[in-house]
C-alpha cells in the first residue's frame, strides 16, 4: 500500500495500518511519525542544526498560554495532525489563545496543540523533493506571492522564485536534503520554509514543516519541468533508484529545469457562492481548486493565472491603497509604479500622508468607520477599479471585513500584500501590452517527457 499520494489522512492511519499487517511501501510509517510528531521532529533540527520558529506544545489553556508568553505574540495555534489548516488561527494575544483552547478544537495527550512563534512580514516557500533514501533530487523550489501565515493553497506562488538570492536559495536546497536524508524518505517530500530579512539586510532561513507526502502542488511542478513525479515516486517506492530513473537532472546538482519560462499557480475561491463569508486570508485554507499561468515573463504569467482564476486584472482606472504602518516606505515605489501605469491614486489618510510627502498626487479617501463618503461607497459607485489594502494585527485583519465583501460584490480585485500587489503591477503592464501568448506543455517539454 501506498501512503504518499493521499493527503494527511492516509498518513494519519499509517502505523495502524502496519499494525494491522499491511505492507507500506515508500517512507515508512516510523519516519512519517517523525516528521508529524513535534517534540521528536525539534530534537531531528537541533541535531541537523536547522533553525524552526520557536515553538511548544500545550494540552491545556494553562500550557498554551505558558507557551505565548514565553514565545512571544503574535502565535500560529493549530491541531497537529490536520489537513488543509484546518482550525488553524493567529493569535495577537493571550485572551485569543485561551478562547481558541477553549472553544476551538479538542485536544489530548496524543493529540496536543501545536503554538509557534508567527514570523510576520516572512516569505514562505515551497520546496518539493524526491528521494530514494540516499539521493535526493529538488523537484522545484516555489515562491509564494503572498506573506507566510496565509495557508499555502490559498497562495499564488511562482516557479522558479523570482525575488530569493542565489546564496538563499543555496540554504534551502542544503536544509531539504539534510531533512530528506535524515527523514529516510522514499518517494516524495514537501517542505515548507519562511524567510525572514532582518534589519541589516541578511536572510534567515525557518523550516516550517515537513510533510512526508506528494503535496498539492506535486501536478503543478510536473507540468512546470515536464518530469511525472508521481510517476517517479512511485518507482522508487518499488525499489528503484533516482541513479537509474533520473541520471543526468541528478548529475546536476539543481533544482528540475523550467526552461526560460515562468509558472505561476493561482487559487480559485469560492467567494461569489457564499454572501457574507469575509475574504481575508489566513492559515486555514478556503480555496476550492488552482490554475496555472505560463509565459516567458512572471508578469505576464500572473496575468494569465488570475485570468484563469476568476479575477481579472483592470488595466486603466483607480487604484485604492491603504497599507499597514509596516507597508508605507514600500507602497512609496508601489504606487509610482501604478501611477506610471496610468493609474489614479485613492488612499485613506495614514497612506495619503506618506504618498503625498514623496510627491505623489492622491484623493483622500474615508475608512469605512470614519465618515461618509467612505471607500465602500466608492466600490459600490464604480469608482475603484483596483484595491491594495494590507492588513497587519487583529484589528485590521477582522475591521476592514466591510471593505473585502464589498469588493467581492462588484467584483473588484483585492490584494492583500505588497508582494502580491507588485506581482499584480507586473500582470497589468504585460496586458497593457495586448500580447499573450500561447504555449503547448507538450512542445515546451517534448524532450523532458520523452526521458522520463
Amino acid at each position: 500500500m501506498i501512503v504518499q499520494f493521499g493527503g494527511q489522512t492516509p498518513l494519519n492511519l499509517s502505523q495502524r495500518l502496519r499494525a494491522a499487517g499491511v505492507p507500506i511501501i515508500g517512507t515508512s510509517p516510523e519516519s512519517i511519525d517523525l516528521a508529524e510528531d513535534r517534540k521528536r521532529f525539534g530534537k531531528l533540527l537541533e541535531e541537523l542544526q536547522i533553525p524552526q520558529p520557536a515553538g511548544g506544545t500545550a494540552t491545556s489553556v494553562d500550557e498554551a498560554l505558558a507557551v505565548g508568553e514565553r514565545i512571544g505574540y503574535p502565535v500560529l495555534v493549530r491541531p497537529s495532525y490536520v489537513l488543509g489548516g484546518r482550525a488553524m488561527v493567529i493569535a495577537y494575544d493571550a485572551e485569543a489563545v485561551a478562547r481558541y483552547m477553549r472553544e476551538a478544537v479538542e485536544y489530548s495527550q496524543e493529540r496536543p496543540v501545536l503554538v509557534d512563534h508567527f514570523l510576520e512580514n516572512a516569505i514562505e516557500v515551497d520546496v518539493d523533493a524526491l528521494c530514494d533514501s540516499k539521493d535526493v533530487l529538488i523537484a522545484g523550489i516555489m515562491q509564494h506571492i503572498e506573506e507566510a501565515g496565509i495557508h499555502s493553497g490559498d497562495s499564488s506562488c511562482v516557479l522558479p522564485a523570482v525575488g530569493i538570492r542565489e546564496e538563499t536559495l543555496e540554504v534551502l536546497r542544503t536544509y531539504t536534503r539534510k531533512l530528506a536524508l535524515a527523514l529516510k524518505v522514499i518517494g516524495l517530500v514537501n517542505l515548507q520554509f519562511a524567510i525572514q530579512r532582518d534589519a541589516e539586510d541578511r536572510d534567515h532561513v525557518y523550516v516550517i514543516e515537513v510533510n512526508p507526502r506528494a503535496s498539492r502542488t506535486v501536478p503543478y511542478v510536473s507540468k512546470a519541468t515536464g518530469i511525472p513525479l508521481a510517476k517517479m515516486a512511485a518507482r522508487l517506492m518499488t525499489g528503484r533508484t533516482l541513479r537509474e530513473l533520473l541520471p543526468d537532472q541528478l548529475a546536476s546538482g539543481n533544482d528540475l529545469e523550467t526552461g526560460t519560462h515562468y509558472y505561476v499557480k493561482s487559487p480559485v475561491f469560492p467567494w461569489s457562492k457564499f454572501a457574507g463569508v469575509d475574504t481575508v486570508l489566513s492559515p486555514e485554507m478556503k480555496s476550492t481548486g488552482e490554475v496555472m499561468g505560463v509565459a516567458a515573463t512572471f508578469g505576464e504569467a500572473f496575468a494569465k493565472a488570475q485570468l484563469s482564476a476568476g479575477q481579472v486584472l483592470p488595466t486603466v482606472g483607480t487604484a485604492f491603497f491603504s497599507v499597514n504602518d509596516h507597508d508605507k516606505p514600500a507602497a512609496i515605489d508601489l504606487a509610482r509604479r501604478y501611477v506610471h501605469l496610468g493609474f489614479r491614486i485613492v488612499a485613506t489618510e495614514g497612506t495619503a500622508n506618506v504618498l503625498e510627502k514623496a510627491g505623489l498626487a492622491v484623493e483622500r479617501v474615508f475608512k469605512v468607520k470614519e465618515g461618509r463618503p467612505n471607500v465602500v461607497d466608492l466600490i459600490k459607485g464604480d469608482r475603484i477599479q483596483l484595491i491594495i489594502n494590507t492588513p497587519r494585527g487583529q484589528d485590521t485583519f477582522f475591521d476592514e471585513k466591510a471593505i473585502r465583501r464589498a469588493a467581492v460584490l462588484a467584483r473588484v480585485p483585492t490584494i492583500t500584500t505588497i508582494a502580491a500587489a507588485q506581482a499584480a503591477a507586473e500582470g497589468i503592464a504585460a496586458m497593457q501590452l495586448q500580447h499573450t501568448t500561447v504555449y503547448a506543455l507538450q512542445q515546451l517539454h517534448a524532450a523532458t517527457v520523452a526521458s522520463a
